[in-house]
């Protein structure tokens, strides 16, 4: 049976909360980045909860043995943000997540073309294997500039199946063409939106994530 791209959206009232703050166009820059913040920590937690991989033990209390289950520590973890503003969200994952390795991304979108181009790669020559790797950016749009980080990853020995994509909006064009590219791949998103507009913008989404997080324009 062929493998099929796998979008959760998860109903938590945290997510939902965040996500209207995020929303709202007079959220100020300092709010936004929080939102965005917890955002990328509650999408990290239901991003992790089938995927980290364990090991079990037994521990002591004070009491008497218990069994136990760990963070296996021989399965490397990695974050990459896409730059500028899946910074942010690595705020939140990394709070969940401190001792994975975190590799940046700088991509840029041509807003005549929507192709996007990588100015910065902070990724290893070759990742190790079994590498879990959580992908982080907000804006899941046409699915351009996700796909570009993906195919860096790849080239550098990273499995699909591993590999977990945090966003906090998505849109149909993005799943499609990523369901097409990349069916292994699993997606966390706190909503689906509608469509997109002739500029490849999220609607009704939530504007420029980069620029309002970091207070760059007006919006």
């Amino acid at each position: 049976m062929a493998s099929q791209l796998r979008i959760y959206v998860p109903e938590h009232p945290l997510l939902q909360h965040w996500l209207a703050v995020a929303r709202d166009r007079e959220t100020p820059p300092v709010l936004f980045k929080t939102a965005l913040t917890e955002l990328g920590r509650w999408l990290t937690y239901e991003a992790a909860r089938y995927w980290l991989p364990t090991l079990e033990a037994t521990v002591q209390t004070p009491l008497a043995a218990a069994p136990g289950k760990f963070i296996n520590p021989q399965i490397p973890l990695a974050l990459v943000p896409i730059l500028r503003a899946g910074l942010v969200l690595l705020d939140g994952a990394q709070s969940l997540l401190p001792l994975a390795s975190t590799y940046h991304l700088g991509m840029v979108r041509d807003e005549e073309t929507l192709t996007p181009t990588c100015y910065l790669n902070k990724l290893p020559a070759v990742l190790a294997p079994q590498t879990h790797i959580l992908l982080l950016d907000p804006m899941l749009a046409t699915g351009g500039t996700v796909g570009e980080a993906l195919k860096l990853l790849l080239e550098r020995g990273a499995d699909p199946a591993l590999i977990r994509l945090v966003s906090v909006l998505a849109a149909p064009p993005a799943l499609q063409k990523l369901s097409a590219d990349y069916p292994e791949l699993t997606v966390y998103a706190a909503m689906i939106d509608e469509s997109l507009n002739d500029r490849g913008w999220i609607v009704p989404g939530l504007g420029d994530a980069g620029d309002r997080a970091f207070g760059t324009v007006a919006v």
